[in-house]
């Protein structure tokens, strides 16, 4: 009985580790992402040649952080 329960244990923490290990792939991807916005913001902030209305667009056009849910 105790082999059992210790089996069901087992393959009940192996589902936990294999949902978080693609959670945090979820979080490294959607941090990849705000980090790649936030290069380009401070790219725009700090290059005084920069045609300001340009990269707004450009970043309008870039998938949002809501594009892609993290549950």
């Amino acid at each position: 009985m105790f082999k059992r329960w210790l089996k069901h244990k087992e393959k009940l923490a192996e589902a936990l580790n294999h949902e978080t290990a693609e959670r945090a792939a979820q979080y490294a991807a959607h941090t990849e992402r705000l980090e790649q916005r936030v290069r380009v913001l401070e790219r725009i902030a700090t290059d005084k040649g920069a045609d300001l209305s340009d990269e707004i667009e450009r970043l309008r056009e870039l998938p949002g952080p809501n594009a892609h849910p993290i549950n």
